[in-house]
């Protein structure tokens, strides 16, 4: 309660002078206000943020308009690839860096394992580690009762299964990066067609009349150009980090061979 009480007697306090302070504005506000408008220059004009708001709207109404223009009969197409092939893009993004293992760090734990507990213990560890370089591994260590030869044979073939799993949907993207041209193209070809037929049924070449099928025209050969571009810089991504992902296979599958013979682990 005491607290309390201090508390308001504080606020009270507090408030006195700011009470009084605004009893005199209004006394001395008229003429502060004509004293500080002779005194002060005019304010500068800012730069407000609804400005670049307006030309992020202007930009993205601009494609709106574009994609309309260009008829979306054949635009729509065009779009679909470009969406269809980026949502593969992604998916093979996402499952490439999942798949990624540390090769020498899975290689120091299976050397260990297999110094400690043989190689059921070194099975074990693979077993229960993800990506495609311990599933080979697993597949070597199951073989290493019949010897050597079986091991590499195992390693090798198994090998070209995990590689056409990396290189899943692969085949779809470029099927897109193909796709969105022609199509493109095709309404390019369409557009030029309904020029010419403008043309003759007018009897004029005025750009008035032809404008609308060029536009067409040149608008889904950009947007087919765009789409391709686009895909085709995501296809050489994917490429790369395949081709990383198989040296690394092929790299850790030799060390694991290098591992059994060392430790006379081939099936004696």
């Amino acid at each position: 309660m005491r607290k309390l009480i201090a508390l308001f007697m504080l606020a009270g306090i507090m408030f006195v002078p700011v009470f009084a302070n605004a009893q005199e504005a209004p006394a001395d506000s008229a003429a502060a206000e004509a004293t500080q408008a002779v005194e002060e220059p005019a304010a500068s004009p800012t730069v407000v943020d609804d400005e670049i708001v307006a030309e992020e709207q202007s930009f993205h109404q601009l494609i709106k308009e574009k994609f309309i223009e260009g008829d979306p009969l054949y635009m729509t197409p065009v779009l679909l690839c470009l969406i269809f092939g980026l949502a593969i893009a992604l998916e093979r993004i996402i499952t490439l860096n999942l798949a990624t293992t540390n090769t020498k760090k899975l290689l120091l734990k299976v050397e260990d394992a297999l110094a400690s507990g043989g190689v059921e213990a070194a099975k074990e560890v693979t077993r229960n580690t993800k990506g495609p370089v311990a599933s080979i591994f697993t597949q070597g260590l199951m073989r290493y009762a019949e010897g050597i030869d079986m091991v590499e044979k195992s390693i090798i073939s198994y090998g070209s299964v995990e590689m056409g799993r990396l290189e899943k949907g692969l085949i779809w993207i470029s099927l897109f990066i193909a796709l969105a041209p022609m199509l493109g193209f095709f309404g390019t070809v369409v557009g030029m067609i309904f020029a010419f037929d403008t043309i003759e049924q007018a009897g004029d070449i005025s750009p008035t009349i032809v404008a609308g099928g060029i536009k067409i025209a040149l608008l889904t050969t950009v947007a087919g150009l765009i789409a391709a571009m686009i895909l085709q810089l995501f296809y050489n991504y994917l490429v790369s980090k395949i081709d990383s992902l198989v040296i690394d296979m092929e790299d850790a599958s030799i060390s694991l061979v290098d591992i059994l013979v060392k430790h006379k682990l081939t099936g004696k």
